[in-house]
């Protein structure tokens, strides 16, 4: 059994505590600041809760910490988790800032600590379904993808008005708080991202100010060299869907993840030829992300995002921001 120290049990937070707990291969802990919420959170899973990390970091002996708080105190917490001889699953995006970073890269180097940056995506079954398609080389060489996603989010995160949501500085708006995920997904696909030109806006959500609303293209290098991307994403429709289609030399990949299904149509197909994949809940890839975290501690192969994954679409998020704001394409 592991000991995992969840630092933050806001909404994601409590999922990770949850998640890691079904596991049966760890025994959590909560720190929370909030006293009621801590006290909460504790009664409903049987877990100490501490009040500050120093507190837990004093009272117990932990193999590993999730870090859920809002993304510009990550780099503190995960430099003071290090020190303290933790390795780390730290939630996405990895900062809002580079401010840090390098020092932590050196210290993990320096303590062979086991970082991971928790972007869902990899652990979503049908993106997984899409790597293992791609890989086989089913669409041949991969020239265009094309991601478009929505959801209302006033249902699916309803304290979206007073959480880290409504600043840019503490990683809130549609590109740090979700497009983020899809961003980090097709690079997971198709290498780096070289270059990217957004157009993002304010459109619907009551009571903040930062965009809801986001088109995005982008240039793909590394594995990917020559693919072209378009990412489109908002927070107000009503439906919650998720559809990525990739194009390629030799067919074509399509996952409709709120449909459990991918798709592969080759030249030559009259209609897409369909794998349905069993549906799951929402805990599903959190757990099967849980799961591989805990591979990772004891040494086994597994395939979550790197620290280096998370500081690479960190930069993209800072691209992307940037662009947005000064109408131009920017080269990363």
């Amino acid at each position: 059994m592991k000991r995992i120290l969840i630092i933050g049990t806001g909404s994601i937070g409590e999922r990770h505590l949850r998640c890691f707990q079904n596991t049966r291969r760890a025994e959590v802990a909560a720190c929370e600041p909030n006293e009621e919420l801590g006290r909460s959170v504790a009664g409903r899973y049987g877990c100490p809760w501490y009040g500050s990390l120093d507190e837990a970091l004093g009272a117990a002996s932990f193999d590993a910490a999730v870090i859920c708080t809002p993304a510009q105190t990550h780099i503190a917490i995960a430099t003071q988790c290090v020190r303290r001889g933790l390795h780390l699953l730290i939630e996405k995006p990895l900062a809002v800032t580079l401010e840090g970073i390098p020092e932590l890269q050196a210290l993990v180097g320096e303590r062979n600590a086991i970082v991971r940056v928790a972007y869902i995506h990899r652990s979503l079954a049908p993106v997984r379904k899409v790597k293992d398609l791609l890989e086989s080389g089913v669409i041949g060489e991969p020239k265009q993808l094309v991601i478009v996603t929505g959801q209302h989010f006033p249902t699916f995160r309803p304290a979206y008005r007073s959480i880290y949501y409504t600043r840019h500085e503490s990683g809130g708006g549609a590109i740090q708080d979700a497009l983020t995920h899809s961003l980090h997904g097709a690079e997971w696909l198709l290498g780096p991202i070289q270059s990217v030109f957004a157009d993002a806006a304010h459109q619907v959500l009551e009571g903040v100010e930062v965009e809801d609303t986001v088109h995005l293209l982008a240039r793909f290098g590394g594995a990917g060299n020559g693919v072209l991307g378009s990412f489109s994403l908002n927070q107000f429709q009503p439906p919650n869907e998720a559809y990525l289609t990739l194009n390629g030399t030799e067919g074509s990949l399509r996952s409709e993840s709120h449909r459990f299904r991918v798709g592969v149509q080759r030249y030559g197909d009259e209609d897409w030829n369909w794998h349905q994949l069993p549906p799951e809940d929402r805990d599903g890839p959190f757990l099967r992300q849980a799961e591989a975290f805990l591979n990772a501690l004891d040494g086994c192969p597994e395939d979550l995002a790197t620290l280096g994954d998370g500081l690479q679409t960190l930069r993209v998020n800072i691209a992307a921001l940037e662009s947005s704001r000064t109408r131009r394409e920017i080269d990363l």
